[in-house]
């Protein structure tokens, strides 16, 4: 399956990053996938496919991170949640490190897949 739509080579390899979460490096897995069906630009569609995977690690961050103490989860009360103005802060931060390591990983699998495939 050697396409050029590098859209469509990035959400599969966003789709391997999923289900391959259970090992701690998927994204590189995801995009060494993206950049061996790309076959070339690795470093791009392994980004691509990076960003696509970290659209649910966005979600699920920002909803535990921001939503839920808001909402009297984790025994944090609503007046102490507003009074500690560093908590967006906090999870601004958190919620890109997350992606960013996301994005990077997939970046640098990528790179990985275009040198498989062109070795192979």
């Amino acid at each position: 399956m050697d396409t050029e739509n590098t859209l469509l080579n990035a959400v599969v390899g966003a789709i391997a990053s999923a289900l391959l979460s259970f090992t701690g490096i998927s994204p590189l897995l995801g995009g060494a996938v993206a950049g061996y069906l790309n076959g070339d630009d690795g470093l791009r569609v392994g980004a691509l496919s990076g960003a696509i995977a970290s659209i649910p690690i966005v979600g699920l961050l920002l909803l535990a991170l921001v939503v839920l103490p808001f909402l009297g989860f984790f025994g944090f009360p609503l007046e102490a949640g507003l009074a500690a103005g560093g908590v967006f802060l906090v999870a601004a931060l958190i919620v890109l490190g997350g992606v960013a390591y996301s994005v990077v990983l997939s970046a640098l699998g990528g790179l990985l897949g275009v040198y498989v495939k062109d070795e192979l």
